[in-house]
């Protein structure tokens, strides 16, 4: 009998904006190196490291600390955003703060960096939105929480141009229509988070619903068919459906 595949912890991170039309949410196109969602249009985020934990400083249980220090520290590795404080102020890093601060990061850890710099993650910003696990049949397992925040004013999204090489502020039904098109390849995952997230018209209705809506973990169930996968989810997890094909 083959080993079952392990699970590794992740973190999302869906920074989202006021724009001229409504709701925007940042996403980056994946490098088609990268071992998750290679190509495809998702939010920042990733695996956490073993350091995340220490960097919530015990406020949450380890594995909440875990989570929200990875979708931290994946952000500001992907896009230059970095969800901080001033150890005295209570207002987010302006943009050329973060700026300098990510010119000198050089091949400094996350932490090293908050330490030195002297600097207040953003833990208490993060909203639980989704937690999706990776189901068994797939060779690569991820147990997955997925956050909501606004984007602190100013600070300039970026992709870094190595794990992700584009990057777009778009509506949820903009990024979905463009997928339609076969302008963005976006995985089913990402395209039923952007539905939900989509209910909200802009950041304070977005977030409102979040804070309102109780999580329910995804994994979804596998049903083989002769056109392929259908994957089965809880109906209870808000996605307005109990499944999707792959």
């Amino acid at each position: 009998m083959a080993e079952p595949v392990p699970v590794r912890l992740a973190a999302t991170l869906m920074l989202v904006r006021d724009g001229a039309e409504g709701l925007e949410v940042f996403m980056v196109a994946r490098h088609r190196a990268i071992e998750f969602a290679s190509g495809a249009l998702v939010f920042p985020g990733g695996s956490a490291d073993p350091g995340d934990e220490a960097l919530a400083e015990g406020r949450y249980d380890p594995r909440e600390a875990t989570l929200r220090a990875a979708a931290l520290r994946e952000t500001f590795e992907e896009c230059g955003v970095l969800l901080a404080r001033e150890a005295e102020g209570e207002a987010w890093l302006s943009a050329a703060r973060s700026a300098e601060i990510g010119a000198g990061a050089d091949k400094a850890s996350f932490a090293e960096i908050v330490a030195r710099e002297r600097l207040r993650l953003g833990f208490d910003a993060l909203v639980p939105f989704a937690h999706w696990i990776t189901p068994p049949m797939m060779p690569k397992r991820f147990d997955t929480a997925f956050y909501i925040t606004e984007a602190p004013p100013g600070q300039l999204a970026l992709h870094d141009g190595s794990e992700s090489v584009d990057s777009v502020w778009i509506s949820p039904r903009g990024a979905l229509e463009a997928a339609e098109r076969g302008e963005y390849t976006i995985v089913p995952v990402t395209q039923l988070n952007l539905r939900l997230l989509g209910q909200g018209h802009d950041v304070a209705s977005a977030l409102a619903a979040a804070r309102a809506r109780r999580i329910v973990t995804v994994e979804p169930r596998p049903e083989k068919r002769a056109q392929g996968w259908r994957m089965h989810i809880p109906l209870e997890a808000g996605y307005g459906t109990d499944h999707f094909d792959v």
